[in-house]
């Protein structure tokens, strides 16, 4: 059954050399500045700045690199009004982020750092949870009786202690972690059984964008990867996430747009033809007068 729920779009903003995706697109503040400015122009409802890329080839980035790195951006972004979450798993580097105006932790690690529960409360943040049975930076793939229920029961443990913290409630999403110690096999049985961890009552952020599982359906490398992130989008729509967390933002926005315009959820407006602007590209010039 399709959900007719809007989605959210979480951007994904790199400011690392080294990112699977996209390491060294922007290779400075202003160019990624620019690029943030660029996601909330194409519709992101919130910006995920990142200082580390999660790549298992690389070291740790030591804790000040990595704040250098998302301070300044996650400040000027903040500062034009730009919602901001922080993808970093070390408190201190959160504390700083918060501190100069994001709203968000994206906690991929799973909450290894046991500081970062009280940074979130003191700063009355939202946090996203990760399922993640690895270490940070490490590569492993567990033998899982049943992935899906120990997402489900990580993320409830998880989401107690965050509770528990005095992390707001209404602030707590939560991440299956597609890819995160995951086969692709895996992260595809994740997505079809979806339901299972929106069934522990809190909003469920799926990271989908250019994922391994994506790259071994399509047999594509990263940049590739549009059209099966795609797919993957309306997979995590039909199986009650609330955010999606993607590169392409423009294309994720289209996507959503005609779906939401096929099942009921974006109204067209009856009887109204295509904008005449809309119904063809324009000519190239002839060079002629």
């Amino acid at each position: 059954m399709v959900r007719t729920v809007p989605v959210q779009i979480m951007g994904i903003l790199n400011a690392t050399p080294d990112s699977f995706s996209d390491g060294g697109r922007y290779p400075d503040l202003e160019a990624r500045l620019a690029r943030g400015r660029e996601l909330a122009g194409e519709g992101a409802d919130l910006v995920d700045v990142g200082g580390e890329s999660g790549v298992t080839h690389r070291p740790p980035v030591p804790e000040a690199e990595e704040r250098a790195r998302v301070v300044p951006l996650a400040g000027g972004l903040a500062a034009e009004g730009i919602l901001v979450s922080v993808d970093t798993w070390k408190a201190s580097v959160a504390d700083a982020a918060l501190a100069a105006g994001a709203r968000i932790v994206n906690d991929v690690s799973g909450l290894r750092d046991p500081g970062m529960l009280a940074v979130c409360a003191r700063h009355g943040a939202g946090l996203v949870i990760t399922h993640t049975r690895a270490e940070p930076k490490v590569k492993a793939f567990p033998a899982y009786e049943d992935v899906v229920a120990d997402v489900a029961g990580f993320l409830a443990e998880r989401l107690e202690r965050a509770l528990a913290a005095g992390v707001p409630e209404d602030g707590i999403w939560l991440d299956p972690g597609l890819d995160m110690a995951k086969t692709p096999a895996q992260s595809a049985e994740l997505l079809r059984r979806l339901p299972e961890v929106v069934a522990l009552g809190r909003p469920v952020l799926l990271a989908v964008s250019r994922k391994d599982f994506v790259g071994a359906a399509t047999g594509r490398r990263p940049r590739e990867r549009g059209a099966g992130t795609l797919a993957a989008v309306g997979a995590a729509a039909d199986g009650g996430a609330e955010i999606v967390r993607v590169h392409d933002v423009a294309a994720t926005v289209d996507y959503l747009a005609v779906r939401g315009a096929i099942d009921g959820s974006r109204s067209l407006a009856p009887g109204e033809p295509l904008a005449e602007d809309l119904r063809r590209e324009p000519l190239a010039p002839t060079g002629k007068n």
